[in-house]
Formats: structure tokens, C-alpha cells, sequence
């Protein structure tokens, strides 16, 4: 039995369709997918329930593009949106951000007594930005190179004032919930779309983007709440770092344009737990 990890699906694309499709079957095995499965919420459901179909357990959490609503789609926005992806999600047996935390039935790690997986959204709050670059810039700074995120446009943060807002209500419920929920003798496996830490970002090609991927705030919380992995996509930067006994693994399968096809999606799930 197995934790597999990937991200980023990108479903637009016909490749990466046609990839899922003729993804094998994983019995016995556990898939996290962390974010960014598909723009439309019929073709995030119709994924979900393929992965569904081929691994014994599938946890999800939101990215940005699952949230993004274009005119005249009919389709809900901002926290309505979020509401509608995790009700199809859990119609389909699979696990989301806003279930029960699961324990980790399979074999642990040498030195782990009891693993909790904690799939997480927590957005960003565009403090990933440089030190010397206010907030009420951040957007302008970013148009010089053409980094900005697409997010400006089509992620809406209603019913919240804004992402930041969003994003820190996100935080606080969520630390509330790992305080309350994860026994103190637990590790964890935290998931989240979005990096929990700066240091770990490197995307030359697009360096001014980094304020739309993550929080200053969830720096430390591979040590509060006693991660073994953390597990996160949004960058398509496939990596893995350790920082002191902590595993961060980004898992992103990407566009077509970033992988190999040939190789086929199976050789893009990470090995999380073994």
C-alpha cells in the first residue's frame, strides 16, 4: 500500500486527458491530488471520479484554476464555487479539505507511530512578495515582466472582501483545526496547492510571480504541527527538499509542454509513503 502524490493535471489539454484516461488502476493504493485538475467543475468531477474508479482512496484539495469563473459560464464564483467543488468531490467518495482529517492505515515510516493526512486550502495573501515591494504595488510591480496572475482576472473572492481576507480566514481556521485534530504524538502530511514556504521557490522563468504563491504565515508550520511531508503543486517545478526532518515534495505534472508524454502519467506520481 501506498501514498502517491501528483498535481497540476492542467485538463484542458488533450494530452494530459488522454493521459489520465489511460492512467492504470492502484488498488491498494492512496492518491493525494493537490490542485489544479481542470478549469470547468464538470471536467474536475468527471476526474475525480476516474481516480476515484483506480485508487482505493483519492484526496483532493482545490488550486487556483479549479476556483477561476469565466463570464457568462454559469457556473458559481469565488466561496460559492470552492462549496459546489467539494460537495461533487465528496458525492464521489473523495476526500477534501473540509473532512475529517484521515489517519494513514497503511506501513509508517521508520520513527512515525501515527501519520495524519491533512489536505488543505489556503490561498495566498501576496506576502511571497519581495520585501521592499508594498502590497498596494504588487500587481503593478509584477505587469513589468508580464508575471501577473490570471487570478487578478477570473478568481473571484466573493463572498470575502478580497483573496487576502479569504486567505487569512483560510489560516486561521485551518491551524484551528490541526491544533484540535492532530494528537500530539501525530506526524503529519500537510497538502496544500500552494507552497508553504518562499525560500522554497524558484521559477526564473517567471521570478516576479511568486506573490500569488502562498504565505509568509505557514513558514513554520512543517514544526507546528510535526510534518513529515508536505506535499504542494502551483509552481511545476517537479522537486523534492528537505528542511531538518520534514520532506517537501512539489508534485506537479504541469502542461503538455512539460512533460514527457511518452512516458505516461504513471511515471509522474511521487512516491509519498511506500
Amino acid at each position: 500500500m501506498q501514498l502517491l502524490a501528483i498535481s497540476d493535471l492542467h485538463l484542458e489539454s488533450g494530452l494530459n486527458r488522454i493521459a489520465l484516461e489511460d492512467l492504470p488502476s492502484y488498488p491498494e493504493d492512496w492518491l493525494i491530488i493537490a490542485g489544479d485538475v481542470a478549469e470547468q467543475i464538470d471536467i474536475v468531477a468527471d476526474a475525480l471520479a476516474i481516480l476515484a474508479n483506480h485508487f482505493a482512496k483519492v484526496i483532493w484539495v482545490t488550486g487556483n484554476h479549479e476556483l477561476w469563473s469565466r463570464p457568462n459560464s454559469g457556473e458559481p464564483i469565488g466561496a460559492n464555487r470552492y462549496n459546489a467543488l467539494v460537495a461533487r468531490a465528496r458525492s464521489l467518495g473523495v476526500i477534501t479539505p473540509e473532512d475529517p482529517f484521515p489517519l494513514w492505515p497503511g506501513s509508517l515510516p521508520q520513527g512515525v507511530d501515527k501519520l495524519i493526512i491533512a489536505p488543505m486550502f489556503l490561498l495566498y495573501d501576496y506576502s511571497f512578495r519581495p520585501d521592499n515591494v508594498p502590497l498596494e504595488l504588487v500587481v503593478e510591480w509584477a505587469e513589468q515582466t508580464h508575471n501577473v496572475c490570471t487570478d487578478e482576472v477570473l478568481l473571484s473572492p466573493a463572498t470575502y472582501k478580497s483573496r487576502i481576507a479569504w486567505c487569512h480566514t483560510r489560516l486561521a481556521q485551518t491551524e484551528m483545526r490541526l491544533n484540535l485534530e492532530v494528537p500530539a504524538n501525530a506526524h503529519t502530511i500537510l497538502i496544500n496547492h500552494w507552497p508553504l514556504r518562499r525560500d522554497l521557490i524558484s521559477i526564473p522563468l517567471v521570478p516576479r510571480f511568486t506573490p500569488w504563491c502562498g504565505t509568509l504565515l505557514t513558514e513554520d508550520w512543517h514544526i507546528r504541527f510535526n510534518a513529515y511531508a508536505v506535499v504542494t503543486g502551483h509552481l511545476h517545478t517537479r522537486r523534492t527538499d528537505m528542511l531538518g526532518k520534514t520532506r517537501f515534495e512539489e508534485v506537479s505534472l504541469g502542461y503538455a509542454r512539460q512533460w514527457n508524454y511518452e512516458h505516461g502519467m504513471s511515471k509522474y506520481l511521487r512516491v509519498i509513503i511506500a
